[in-house]
């Protein structure tokens, strides 16, 4: 994870690339249609990222590990002017990502209301 978070940080292309296995998978549970397949699609993706949001830095800011599978809280800081945070689950093979599965969302101005729901009190 710190040589992905490491490469993703320094938008270095053929390092993101090298993080992941040809077998890739990436999977987003709640948005079918972003699965990524293979490391050139992985590639292909952040090279755009890069461009559309060239301050963009990530972090993983909490973890836990089992067995080869790493359930991290991730932070995307000014991807495309917005910060998204969420839930990655990675399975690592042989130092090589096989497997992701994203839950991320794009976090909510500090005033803003829940839509369709309640607006919380604060004290």
């Amino acid at each position: 994870m710190e040589r992905l978070i490491g490469a993703l940080n320094g938008h270095d292309l053929d390092g993101v690339e090298a993080c992941f296995g040809p077998d890739f998978v990436g999977e987003w549970p709640a948005h079918p249609a972003r699965d990524v397949h293979g490391p050139q699609q992985v590639r292909r993706n952040w090279e755009m990222i890069f461009k559309m949001s060239p301050d963009i830095t990530v972090e993983m800011t909490n973890a836990v590990e089992v067995g080869n599978e790493v359930w991290g809280e991730w932070h995307y800081t000014k991807a495309a002017g917005q910060d998204l945070r969420g839930v990655i689950i990675i399975t690592v093979r042989d130092g090589l990502i096989r497997r992701s599965r994203f839950y991320m969302e794009p976090v909510d101005a500090a005033d803003a209301a829940v839509p369709g729901g309640p607006r919380l009190a604060r004290d």
